[in-house]
């Protein structure tokens, strides 16, 4: 068995994308200091910090707004680049300049994407042990479909995404769609993600076996569920040893 005993009977698997299979955040930011160093002329590395952190962290309410149909994922993507660069004191412009800046970072963080370095190894256990995996996104299947491509990870077939059954996470039926499509049961199934509320408390509310995965040990009070802090701690000595090698 290539899980962790520790973390019961598991048949199947299912894994966030964004900041768990692949390194969203370094993409994202490493996109936007590429498009906006020209409006930010002799910005410093603390400056770059606290720009990417508004981008990333400090407007995802309008990701929210997207998730819930009120914007298009290009109109949440402007207005949280709009929020960054305005902290700065910089307008973006008319709708020219701010179209083609979005379509600059688009292309810049699609060539960023790169899938973390735990997740090869992992597949890999899985794959020799017969246990069948998947994706369950907070986004769009196609487009999360063409992320794992260009991040390496065209072996993960099964992909849910919020188009698929029409509602994100963490409402129960994305996560058991699924374990539909892997064919195995719910309370069998291990679902993995970077996000406390959305991955491994909404996976457990809906049957499965939630985990978090806290890559930067954050510390979060009350929380006595299942944690790993990397993807290798999901596996069982021997697997992680024999998917190393080389």
């Amino acid at each position: 068995m290539a899980i962790a005993r520790s973390f019961g009977i598991i048949r199947g698997v299912l894994f966030d994308i964004d900041d768990t299979l692949v390194d969203l955040e370094y993409a994202m930011t490493t996109a936007l200091r590429d498009v906006s160093e020209h409006l930010l002329p002799g910005l410093d590395q603390a400056g770059w910090a606290k720009f990417g952190r508004i981008f990333t962290h400090e407007t995802t309410h309008f990701y929210d707004r997207y998730l819930a149909g009120e914007l298009t994922f290009n109109e949440q993507r402007l207005l949280r680049g709009r929020a960054a660069l305005g902290h700065f004191g910089v307008d973006l412009g008319d709708d020219d300049e701010s179209q083609a800046w979005v379509a600059a970072y688009h292309q810049r963080q699609t060539a960023y994407v790169r899938a973390f370095d735990d997740v090869g190894p992992v597949l890999d256990a899985l794959d020799a042990a017969g246990i069948p995996y998947g994706a369950v996104s907070n986004n769009v299947h196609d487009y999360q479909r063409a992320k794992l491509d260009g991040a390496g990870l065209s072996r993960i077939k099964v992909l849910v995404g919020t188009d698929t059954v029409g509602v994100p996470k963490p409402d129960p039926a994305i996560y058991r769609e699924g374990v539909r499509l892997l064919g195995t049961d719910a309370a069998q199934t291990m679902y993995v993600g970077d996000n406390l509320l959305l991955d491994a408390e909404g996976a457990t509310a809906a049957g499965l076996v939630g985990v978090w995965l806290n890559r930067t040990s954050q510390s979060a009070e009350g929380f006595s569920g299942r944690q790993v802090e990397s993807l290798l701690g999901l596996l069982t000595p021997e697997s992680v040893g024999s998917s190393l090698d080389v």
